[in-house]
């Protein structure tokens, strides 16, 4: 079992970039040399969310290997970390299963005639920079906002290519706004959700994000109705505390293979919650409804636990009664999925969960081009602006 000097002492020797060390550590705590396994998830746990980035055509694991531990790898594996590593046709060493990703392009990225143009903002929380697409379609007229929240190790750029959000929200004709996390404030570029100062209204990472997306209502003409927040793994808790924190900016919240808000407070808690599900507070007070959310899980999701998604439809729910409704598909060669939709009293429906079978940890029907990306999902980009475009504030 990891005990909490095991985790400051493994904590310690990541961040100094002796990843090598940190997993000899690991293995030595858990269930020994021989579980290769159970090393890289407690490793992609340590690091809060740098797991295995791709799922490829078959719905394997993709891992890209760290620049660094690439450079000086060439002929051997580095120290310690021999059962974790194979041997890439190229001679380097890549991750288990692992293909070398190619970076994504501009054609990834942007529909031609749209514009993407980078901002930052500034509070006493901090900077941030940003990534803003401006669809081909505005003229200056009221458009709906939607602010993405990449997961850890990606960039504004990575998560674009992924999802794809910029060509759906160039044919709804939508502005979307991709915030950047810092490495100086989380090593693996992280959103720290994970961290109570991080999970309140007016400070942290709330309020920059918070200032990011007033910022572009200012510069630009945004529908101050139609704003919505969305995030993948470390971005979907994000999302979450941002829904929660700021429902009366964000008409709803999208949260893909993410945690519940206060699902911890710490970094052994938020090991816990990935593991096996975080603690539940009840957010929804009787006489206010909740926020409108769209929630995605792998139900193979071994970097965040399945259990997270559910969690995540029950505490935004809280005790409001809902008639619920399953449907059942599959996307042909691809992966099959349960959908339930809840609907309130006034027949407005108001959340749905995405429940997909087969899938890991990564964006469902996503473009390879971006990290953890799975094709064989259902689109979940084109659901959720779907969702999201039902939706406003009173």
């Amino acid at each position: 079992m990891l005990n909490q000097d095991t985790i400051r002492e493994a904590t310690r020797l990541t961040r100094a970039g002796q990843l090598a060390e940190a997993t000899a550590l690991l293995q030595r705590v858990l269930r020994g040399p021989r579980d290769p396994d159970a090393t890289s998830h407690a490793t992609e746990r340590l690091l809060l969310g740098r797991e295995p980035l791709t799922i490829d055509a078959k719905g394997n694991d993709v891992e890209e290997a760290d620049s660094a531990h690439l450079a000086r790898a060439r002929s051997a594996p580095p120290p310690g970390l021999r059962p974790l590593f194979d041997r890439a046709k190229d001679g380097s060493w890549l991750g288990m299963r692992g293909v070398k990703r190619t970076p994504a392009t501009k054609s990834d990225i942007l529909p031609e005639s749209a514009k993407y143009i980078e901002g930052a903002f500034s509070n006493a929380a901090g900077s941030r920079a940003y990534k803003l697409f401006i669809p081909s379609g505005y003229e200056g007229q009221p458009l709906p906002l939607v602010v993405m929240l990449h997961g850890c190790t990606q960039s504004p750029d990575d998560f674009a290519a992924g999802t794809r959000m910029n060509f759906i929200a160039e044919e709804q004709t939508c502005f979307v706004v991709y915030p950047a996390q810092r490495s100086d404030a989380n090593p693996s570029k992280c959103w720290n959700w994970f961290r109570t100062a991080d999970q309140q209204r007016g400070g942290g990472e709330p309020s920059l994000i918070a200032g990011i997306t007033r910022q572009v209502m200012r510069d630009y003409s945004v529908d101050s109705k139609r704003v919505y927040v969305a995030g993948l793994s470390a971005g979907g808790a994000a999302a979450a505390i941002m829904g929660e924190t700021y429902n009366d900016l964000y008409a709803a919240v999208g949260i893909h293979s993410g945690l519940a808000c206060g699902a911890a407070t710490d970094m052994p808690s938020a090991f816990s919650a990935m593991r096996q599900g975080g603690g539940l507070r009840n957010l929804v007070s009787d006489n206010q409804p909740p926020l409108p959310a769209i929630i995605f899980h792998g139900d193979s999701d071994t970097t965040v636990h399945p259990n997270n998604g559910a969690q995540v439809l029950e505490q935004i729910l809280g005790t409001t009664r809902t008639e619920k409704t399953v449907y059942r598909s599959q996307i042909p060669r691809g992966h099959g999925y349960t959908r339930t939709t809840h609907t309130d009293a006034n027949n407005r429906e108001i959340l749905e969960h995405w429940n997909i079978h087969g899938a890991g940890h990564a964006w469902s029907g996503g473009n390879p081009a971006g990290s953890y990306t799975d094709p064989q999902g259902p689109d979940a980009t084109r659901e959720m602006l779907r969702f999201f475009l039902r939706h406003s504030l009173p």
